[in-house]
């Protein structure tokens, strides 16, 4: 079993090396970890306020959670590199053009095309690639892919910062967009690609037939929507919380460039809880590992919740998000793959992934609207704690792996 394990990091890893590059790079953590940076000079510029501007990523977002099902059947159809590569161009062009706007509906539009073209440049479409070509050390290989979001996490904010410091903020977006262009792109065009027949030791591997799920089936199952209640109450605890982390902080009184170092400990601790949770999963059941792992955030919330937190406090919060950041999008993808198998995965993930991406959507207007209309982020933060913790216990109900799955033929 070891011997196997060793032997798929022998066969996979310039696809797993290339999915990495392509996440960190991609629509998943960029958007999401450059916002908080550019609050500051977009109210100064145009007078929006927080919520206004955040409808940005909710319009990302909620794009996003309807493309996500469709860009999961192409992958399925045509495979990760096609639909990777074509998304990565699509989603730097559309991050780019937003520092080019002049009105808040152009805004909101740039960012409905950053999820329109983009949303293939996240996990959706490289989780199904690693996922054929490691089995035995799956959860890991997923976590290590997922490490890239922590890598953007931790780079994003203070980069971000440094470019608006220094060459505005419309020319920041113009720099970052050239992560997938001239950075993710080329590493994927050398390196990604899907197993051949015979190539690995699966039996999903280069075959026509495949085992597993189809969507109308986990469209049945209970599990299935156990998952989406509980992505979805984590998101949207989560998605406006990791946004408006440095606004939360500058209330506090510490400066833009203390905030922005400790929203990059954010980043640090998703890579921790990356790696750390796909090694859990690879030897415990993953409910279990999920358990404290997405309570914890509801400890952040408590530390926010005061008024005046030591610095201490407000950094070990920001690690606690991480850490559940870091254990729920590696949860979503070796959940699919667990519970309803290969066949259909694309469409499958792209269901759960959906209903992540639409609760990261609507809630960071969410939070916006609250510190707009209260002064403070305490009735929201109250709120989500609660999530944190329900859609914890939720993922207990799922019950055993299951041991076998039907063959079938992708459509």
């Amino acid at each position: 079993m070891r011997d196997a394990g060793k032997g798929e990091f022998s066969r996979g890893w310039t696809v797993l090396l290339a999915a990495l590059v392509a996440t960190m790079c991609g629509a998943s953590p960029v958007p999401f970890n450059t916002i908080g940076s550019f609050l500051k000079p977009l109210s100064a510029e145009f007078g929006w306020n927080p919520g206004q501007i955040m409808i940005g990523i909710m319009c990302y977002g909620l794009t996003g959670c309807i493309m996500a099902p469709i860009v999961g059947a192409l992958a399925d159809k045509y495979g990760a590199r096609r639909v990777g590569l074509l998304s990565l161009i699509g989603f730097g062009l559309a991050f780019a053009g937003v520092g080019l706007v002049s009105s808040l509906p152009m805004f909101y539009v740039m960012y409905v095309l950053i999820g329109l073209l983009g949303i293939g440049s996240t996990p959706i479409t490289w989780s199904r690639a690693v996922n054929l070509w490691f089995v035995q050390n799956r959860g890991l290989a997923l976590g290590i892919m997922l490490l890239g979001t922590g890598v953007a996490g931790f780079i994003l904010p203070s980069l971000t910062v440094y470019l608006i410091n220094n060459a505005g903020w419309r020319w920041a977006y113009g720099v970052i967009a050239l992560l997938p262009l001239l950075v993710a792109l080329p590493v994927v065009i050398a390196f990604m690609r899907e197993p051949k027949l015979g190539e690995v030791p699966s039996a999903d591997a280069g075959t026509s037939t495949k085992t597993g799920f189809t969507l109308a089936a986990a469209l049945r199952d209970k599990r299935f929507w156990i998952m989406i209640v509980s992505f979805t109450l984590v998101s949207i605890a989560y998605g406006g919380f990791h946004t408006n982390l440095q606004n939360m902080i500058r209330l506090k009184g510490i400066s833009d460039g203390t905030g922005a170092l400790i929203a990059g400990c954010v980043g640090l601790s998703i890579i921790v809880g990356r790696v750390g949770t796909g090694l859990l999963v690879d030897r415990f059941w993953a409910p279990l590992v999920a358990l404290p792992l997405l309570s914890m955030p509801a400890l952040a919330c408590g530390i926010f919740i005061t008024d005046a937190p030591p610095l201490a406090l407000i950094v070990l919060a920001a690690v606690m998000l991480g850490f559940a950041a870091g254990a729920e999008t590696d949860l979503i993808a070796y959940l699919a793959g667990r519970y309803f198998g290969m066949a259909y995965y694309g469409r499958i993930y792209g269901m759960l992934y959906a209903a992540f991406a639409g609760g990261s959507a609507i809630s960071p207007p969410l939070y916006g609207y609250v510190v707009s209309t209260h002064g403070n982020y305490t009735p929201i933060l109250i709120a989500s704690a609660v999530m944190f913790v329900a859609g914890a216990i939720l993922l207990m109900l799922l019950g055993r792996y299951p041991t076998s799955f039907p063959a079938v033929k992708p459509a």
